[in-house]
């Protein structure tokens, strides 16, 4: 088992070095820069911009050296010092714009991942073991809607009901109290309050499409000989089920985990929005919106870790799980 994660962690480097490169290939691919923006505003704004002004501005933000140069320096100082980087439209490091958005962001996934694993699950076991039942056709009829809403409409719908009907807004992650306020446990008290709008309209479609993955793996277990025979032997259902079927019919849901964490920080970037979340969603859109390339080239390569991160780790509980994909894995 460690030979198999050693080697996986190994597999990761040359991959996550690729995908730097591509990052800081696509953001600059697009003609102009941020520099380029801010002085177009500025003179549509009625401000003159010296040319003195432009180039003393291109060689401080290091617009005026080759593309490869500036990845390389970029890359280095990730690798060396941590350094993420200076964001130009805020004037400050990469790491200080966002730092408590990407923790924000992190506790919204973590609780979203886990209202999609403690929802889809049950449901799609109930729905395997009752197929063709009324309650197997509701759960199919609401998978559906789930993934077929958009989050932000569901967003706005939630907004508007809650708003006209029970006089409560239910924008933002904390009370207007809380906002600005240092951490404490009344804070934290008062995010948990409210976190559940963005986890059940993220976590929404995510839910939806496991469940009729669930659902569709498990039927596939349940009509296999070993289950046949196990019955027949008159071995007591839930044991059955529970043993082998929902264990293996589990491997693909494990096996998402790769997509389903980026995924889940990617996609609520409308819905923060909507619902005025200080997470990383917004940042990210004003980031490729103003070609703030450190900053988009840095929150992207966060995506992509976590892409690398998930899928790690989905591949060790796989490994757990089945011994067929760690000894396979090991033999190759």
């Amino acid at each position: 088992m460690l030979a198999y994660i050693i080697r996986r962690v190994i597999q990761l480097i040359p991959l996550l070095f690729l995908i730097s490169i591509i990052t800081f290939i696509i953001i600059e691919i697009p003609p102009g820069d941020y520099l380029t923006m801010r002085i177009i505003q500025l003179r549509q704004s009625g401000t003159e911009v010296a040319e003195e002004e432009i180039a003393r501005l291109t060689m401080q933000y290091g617009l005026d050296k080759p593309l490869s140069q500036r990845y390389l320096m970029w890359l280095w100082n990730i690798v060396r010092y941590g350094n993420l980087g200076r964001s130009f439209q805020w004037e400050k490091p990469v790491s200080e714009v966002l730092g408590e958005r990407i923790a924000l962001t992190m506790v919204i996934s973590i609780f979203t991942l886990i209202f999609v694993w403690m929802v889809s699950i049950p449901i799609g076991i109930y729905a395997a073991t009752h197929q063709y039942s009324i309650s197997d056709y509701a759960f199919t009829f609401f998978g559906f809607i789930g993934l077929s809403i958009p989050g932000f409409l569901l967003a706005l719908v939630i907004m508007y009901v809650a708003f006209t009907h029970f006089g409560i807004s239910v924008t933002g992650l904390f009370s207007p109290e809380y906002t600005d306020a240092v951490w404490s446990w009344a804070k934290v008290k008062s995010m948990l309050q409210r976190i559940w709008v963005p986890v059940i309209v993220i976590g929404l479609t995510g839910t939806a499409g496991l469940i009729r993955v669930m659902r569709g793996c498990l039927l596939d277990e349940l009509r296999k000989q070993y289950v046949i025979t196990a019955r027949a032997k008159g071995v007591p259902e839930r044991k059955l089920l529970f043993k082998y079927p929902v264990r293996i019919a589990i491997n693909p849901l494990i096996s998402t985990i790769g997509w389903l964490l980026p995924s889940i920080v990617s996609g609520e970037a409308l819905v923060s929005i909507v619902l005025n979340l200080p997470t990383t969603g917004p940042v990210l859109l004003r980031a490729l919106m103003y070609q703030d390339m450190y900053l988009a080239g840095s929150f992207v390569m966060i995506l992509s870790v976590l892409t690398v991160t998930g899928t790690l780790i989905s591949d060790i509980l796989l490994a757990w799980l089945d011994p067929r994909i760690r000894y396979g894995g090991v033999s190759e």
